[in-house]
């Protein structure tokens, strides 16, 4: 009788063991640790024109932006983001008339990006500025200018927004600079390199 009595007691000791023990784990399925967000940064070069024919252009993004390169000073985020600034600073940038996103209140900057990419409000230039026969990212349609003398509206696409930023800014700083080795706005070569093949 007593080893019948003892068999018992010991299962009982070792259940209750397995119940303490188990109520220190938790028996819930643990869910997975949330991926942390991927910190936007600044690219240091960011590669235009892919498709082009004449070959790829290769923008050094941290040399516009850092102070390496001058167009009679720092060129300003502004230049080339021209939407990321308020409606009420738009007037010293004719034609531009957007800002993104709408009803901003800063101006974006090095510094703003740096304190915080996600609230400084960048938009790529693609995403106003679409290829030819593309619906823009963030806008309803492409973008247009109208000359005043003529009357005549032209859309803004991708391609003719680079050339005429790009070409415009390298025209004055190849005007005003003596000596510079900014890309000539006459030579498409100067920007565009062929992509060479692999063998």
């Amino acid at each position: 009788m007593h080893k019948h009595f003892v068999i018992p007691v010991f299962v009982l000791f070792l259940a209750a063991g397995y119940l303490f023990v188990g109520s220190n784990t938790p028996t819930a399925q643990r869910l997975a640790a949330p991926t942390p967000e991927k910190k936007k940064v600044m690219p240091e070069v960011v590669l235009l024109a892919k498709n082009a024919k004449l070959g790829p252009v290769t923008f050094n993004h941290v040399k516009h932006n850092g102070g390496e390169y001058s167009a009679g000073g720092p060129i300003a985020c502004i230049e080339c983001h021209h939407t990321a600034q308020p409606a009420a600073d738009l007037v010293s940038a004719p034609p531009h008339k957007a800002v993104w996103p709408a009803g901003r209140t800063t101006t974006l900057t090095a510094e703003l990006f740096a304190e915080d990419p996600n609230k400084a409000g960048v938009a790529a230039c693609r995403d106003c500025h679409a290829r030819a026969g593309s619906k823009p990212k963030l806008l309803d349609k492409m973008p247009v200018f109208e000359d005043l003398g003529t009357g005549k509206t032209t859309k803004l696409t991708n391609q003719l927004a680079f050339h005429q930023a790009c070409d415009t800014c390298h025209f004055q700083i190849g005007f005003r600079t003596e000596g510079t080795t900014a890309p000539k706005s006459t030579n498409c070569a100067s920007c565009h390199k062929p992509v060479k093949s692999k063998r």
